[in-house]
């Protein structure tokens, strides 16, 4: 077992005890040693969890103390790390920021002795080769999204002919060469899917689009989204 995962085994079986624990108790449990249970009530009693007691005696936690709103086993943490990485090899700064500030809320959240496993885990992800976008920005795109807010832009297709397009946001696509905006266009009456790095210059509307109680979005994973990632944008 790993020692992330002792040490939150420790806090969860002290916070439900009805009496002290030995430490002996808690080896046995853990299928550890004695002296390794020594360490690692130490530790967390170093990262200010309210462990109270001595060896021989036995130890509890101190009434009233419940764990941290975000606590979480050592594979869960190894997941929030590597699905940040994965967030940064994203041509998208917006949520890069929000990457590291995941990391940098749930790090505070954490007792002392976890906070390595967030911050420094040994866990790398190669970059992406998608473009940068330079003609739209993907937070405009996300927020249009969310708000089903049109969107104006002019669009290069593959052979760089240049047209003007209204559409109406629905999903995105990140994939490692290349992201991808699904949309209904008003141009071609239809769902289309848009490279963002061919997308010349954008404007966020103010007016709405009607999304009939998620028929639209069914109607584009129902015609699209399932072979969104073999779809060819315009």
């Amino acid at each position: 077992m790993r020692r992330a995962d002792r040490l939150f085994d420790i806090i969860q079986t002290l916070r439900v005890a009805s009496k002290p624990m030995t430490a002996a108790t808690l080896a046995e449990q853990l299928e550890v040693t004695v002296r390794t249970v020594y360490r690692d009530i130490a530790a967390l009693q170093a990262s200010r969890v309210p462990i109270e007691g001595a060896a021989g005696i036995g130890y509890v936690l101190r009434r009233g103390f419940d764990l941290p709103p975000l606590m979480f086993t050592a594979d869960e943490i190894d997941a929030i790390a590597v699905g940040a990485r994965l967030v940064r090899r994203l041509r998208d700064p917006g949520l890069q920021d929000a990457a590291a500030s995941v990391l940098a809320k749930i790090a505070t959240a954490l007792p002392d002795a976890l906070r390595p496993g967030v911050m420094s885990a040994p866990f790398y992800v190669s970059d992406g080769m998608a473009e940068t976008p330079s003609g739209i920005d993907l937070s405009d795109v996300r927020f249009a999204i969310r708000e089903a807010r049109k969107m104006r832009i002019t669009y290069a297709d593959a052979g760089r002919q240049r047209s003007n397009r209204t559409i109406w946001p629905i999903a995105m696509a990140y994939y490692v060469d290349a992201t991808v905006l699904g949309a209904w266009c008003e141009l071609r009456e239809d769902y289309r899917h848009f490279r963002v790095e061919r997308i010349v210059t954008s404007t966020l509307l103010e007016t709405r689009f009607p999304t009939d109680g998620g028929k639209l979005m069914a109607g584009w994973w129902a015609q699209i989204g399932p072979q969104a990632g073999n779809a060819r944008p315009e």
